[in-house]
């Protein structure tokens, strides 16, 4: 599905990510752990086309990516969804997730409707489709922005802090919200996270410091000291 290798990017002569490898296998949720400041976004916009590497290598299913823009990437099949989520207030609930559809083009994107699995991915949306997108909560705004990003039709979610400043008991409908997607799609997610019982969730961690991978694995093997190095504040 998504293969990273030796990837090296930089802020003008800052080099911010070093030598960074990482796989995603086809139906698997990888979440990438670090403290604040280690280069975990720069890769997401890396991997978006936000930011142009240095040196280094994305495929998504064996495909490279460089030289793509960040369009034709969302049309080849990367969903994502940003730190702060990025919704637009002043369009209704239904408005933004159609916007979803502009990765799709042709008759698909000019067909203008919400698909009914994605009503059933999410359900408290249901009954929130007129609403101004401003007016929801922080957790039914992170929901919508999932959503917005699966009308796409993506094969890779990218997720970037999908829990940041969301109250607790709605992180767990958003857990389970992406385990689902997973389940009835297929669809594979890279997700950023701090919270642990999320982290959990994945199948797979990689940790960042100072701008490289430093440890991974599976995260039914997460250790005590991996936590305390890279998640504890």
């Amino acid at each position: 599905m998504l293969e990273i290798s030796n990837l090296n990017v930089y802020y003008g002569e800052s080099h911010i990510l070093r030598n960074v490898d990482l796989h995603v296998a086809p139906g698997q949720i990888v979440c990438l752990i670090g403290r604040n400041g280690v280069g975990k976004t720069t890769l997401m916009k890396s991997i978006i086309g936000l930011l142009t590497p240095r040196t280094g290598q994305i495929l998504l299913d064996g495909v490279p990516l460089d030289r793509k823009s960040p369009d034709l990437r969302a049309r080849m099949g990367i969903g994502y969804v940003p730190q702060g989520r990025e919704i637009i207030p002043r369009l209704t609930v239904a408005e933004n997730l159609l916007l979803g559809l502009e990765a799709r083009g042709g008759a698909e994107r000019r067909a203008a409707r919400v698909p009914d699995e994605i009503m059933e991915l999410f359900t408290v949306l249901k009954t929130m489709l007129t609403r101004m997108g401003g007016d929801l909560s922080g957790g039914q705004q992170q929901q919508l922005a999932i959503a917005r990003a699966l009308m796409g039709k993506p094969r890779l979610l990218v997720l970037d802090e999908p829990t940041e400043g969301i109250q607790p008991s709605i992180i767990l409908d958003i857990e389970a919200a992406v385990r689902r997607v997973v389940e009835t799609t297929g669809v594979s997610v890279l997700l950023v996270e701090q919270h642990l019982h999320f982290v959990r969730q994945a199948d797979r961690y990689y940790a960042m410091q100072k701008g490289g991978i430093v440890a991974s694995g599976a995260t039914s093997e997460l250790s005590q000291d991996v936590i305390q190095r890279f998640l504890a504040v």
